[in-house]
């Protein structure tokens, strides 16, 4: 998979701020990656034709910079602070700062020359998106000394990147290296939203939350009585923490099609754990979902 396909980029590289959310969204994101602020307003013109070309440029740097866009009718604050005078104006932020900005509609050329400069002129991006293109291909593969290897070059190249951190978390994962995958993933921010984050910790946690019994002792448990939620929970616990997680949707399901309330619904809390830990995208969290909703809605 090719983090610069625009299909695959994260769901918050582009998104609508808000005075209220301008430390988290400019500020605090800034200090990972530069984030580009694009002062607007629903009456201007020049913003209709700026904005898309500000977004189709965004894509295509593949991530290496995030596009926060601001209505200053309705978010004046920041606005007023920048002294923005007029509109379309952009800003960059680089470790919490304004470092460069424009104002009005600007030829593409000239945003894709103003992007890369704040990347370094595309050739580092482009490296690492290749490096990151190369560890997941290999870890697809199961690969593991490949995908290592892709990402502890990229983790020299960018060491806060936290895609690389999760991928090597994960590759200390398929081998078996809980530890190590533990102490990789903390490398990453505590409040990271980065997807391939949040995706290993729940992992991590479903590998910390196996029962000691068997899973073909739970299993005949069930067999013996279908009735026993908590053995078929522990049972999707045992399956997890085994990596089966399509298996342990299957068995958390089961228990909330029969008791959704059973245990304060324990079952539907653990399904959410299990939809991280196989990735948002995944066809296991997708199908469960839906499954999960027929069961919900019926």
């Amino acid at each position: 998979m090719s983090f610069a396909d625009p299909t695959t980029l994260p769901d918050d590289l582009i998104k609508d701020g808000s005075d209220a959310g301008f430390m988290t969204d400019v500020i605090e994101a800034s200090k990972t990656r530069p984030v580009l602020v694009d002062f607007w307003a629903t009456w201007c013109g020049p913003c209709r034709t700026l904005t898309p070309m500000l977004e189709k440029a965004v894509r295509a740097a593949g991530g290496a910079v995030k596009l926060v866009k601001i209505d200053v009718d309705r978010n004046p604050a920041y606005a007023g602070q920048l002294r923005v005078q007029s509109i379309p104006t952009v800003y960059a932020f680089v470790d919490g700062q304004p470092v460069d900005g424009f104002q009005g509609a600007v030829p593409e050329s000239q945003l894709k020359a103003f992007i890369d400069k704040l990347t370094g002129g595309g050739s580092a991006n482009s490296d690492i998106e290749q490096l990151l293109s190369l560890g997941e291909e290999s870890l697809s593969l199961n690969d593991l000394g490949g995908a290592a290897q892709a990402f502890a070059q990229l983790l020299t190249l960018d060491p806060g990147n936290e895609k690389a951190i999760a991928g090597m978390a994960r590759v200390y994962l398929a081998d078996g290296d809980v530890d190590q995958a533990r102490q990789t993933i903390a490398m990453a921010p505590q409040d990271s939203k980065e997807p391939t984050v949040q995706s290993v910790r729940a992992q991590l946690a479903l590998a910390s939350a196996a029962p000691t019994d068997a899973p073909t002792e739970l299993e005949a448990r069930v067999a013996a009585d279908p009735a026993d939620h908590q053995a078929r929970y522990d049972l999707s616990l045992a399956q997890a923490a085994a990596g089966d997680l399509k298996g342990a949707v299957d068995s958390l399901l089961a228990i909330v099609a029969a008791d959704r309330e059973w245990n304060d619904q324990a079952a539907r809390k653990q399904l959410l754990v299990v939809f991280e830990a196989a990735g948002g995208a995944s066809e296991v969290a997708r199908d469960g979902r839906r499954r999960l909703s027929s069961i919900l809605f019926a």
